[in-house]
């Protein structure tokens, strides 16, 4: 699973990186602790309004929250926990089902914390690619209607966000029996086009793609600190003496 996970660079670096066409408003800064329900930067490609079905998406760089929000949730609370979803079944659970189809997303990160339990034990680790590379986690997104809002207020639509997980493989299998489905780079394109149905076909190819990323990962232990919401800054990821 990942429940915690680091950006450390703006926001504003992406743009580029992602050859984004349009930028959101309020996108997050950098931060070494980032929990669910915080707001995190997701790039998506987006179809025109009216769109006939052969207009060229938009790519979008927003800010979201953490914790996937379905469109028919009657309160933003159902998000809560859904800032994971399994892979592998998230064709068949309703609160994933729309998503899958045509609001896929990329969620860039420097790295992720993950916790290995022995005898009760909790340890953080860090996960990251070398030299700080920048890692990208294969995520959905959707749109909710706050109905307590009014019609014409900015705050009545929140975009909300998930991360995908599958099955550990190679080393990271010894910290954590799940860990995120790590989006290989030339999958990206067709992972992100709306025009491409989210077929089970396309996520056991996302899938299966994250295990040769997965052998390039490192990591190390790091200290309790980050287990408080409250702590944050580049400390909180380096490897313990």
């Amino acid at each position: 699973m990942c429940g915690r996970f680091v950006v450390a660079g703006a926001s504003s670096d992406l743009v580029a990186l992602f050859d984004v066409d349009l930028v959101g408003e309020n996108l997050p800064g950098p931060s070494w602790n980032i929990a669910p329900t915080d707001p995190v930067a997701i790039v998506l490609d987006a179809l025109p309004k009216g769109d006939d079905g052969d207009a060229e998406p938009v790519r979008r760089l927003e800010a979201a929250r953490w914790g996937l929000i379905p469109s028919w949730a009657k309160e933003p609370r159902v998000g809560v926990t859904a800032f994971n979803a399994r892979i592998e079944t998230a064709t068949e659970k309703p609160h994933f089902t729309a998503a899958v189809e045509r609001r896929r997303a990329l969620i860039p990160a420097n790295g992720y914390y993950e916790w290995h339990t022995v005898d009760g034990e909790k340890t953080p680790y860090f996960v990251t690619l070398p030299d700080n590379e920048l890692m990208m986690f294969a995520g959905l997104y959707e749109w909710w209607r706050d109905p307590e809002k009014p019609a014409d207020s900015a705050e009545r639509w929140v975009l909300s966000t998930t991360i995908l997980t599958r099955d550990s493989s190679g080393e990271l299998a010894g910290i954590h029996d799940r860990m995120p489905v790590f989006l290989a780079p030339e999958l990206a394109e067709s992972w992100l086009d709306p025009h491409e149905e989210g077929s089970l076909e396309l996520l056991e190819a996302t899938s299966e793609g994250a295990i040769e990323q997965a052998e390039r990962m490192e990591f190390y232990p790091v200290g309790r600190e980050v287990g408080n919401v409250r702590n944050n800054g580049p400390e909180l990821a380096r490897p313990l003496p």
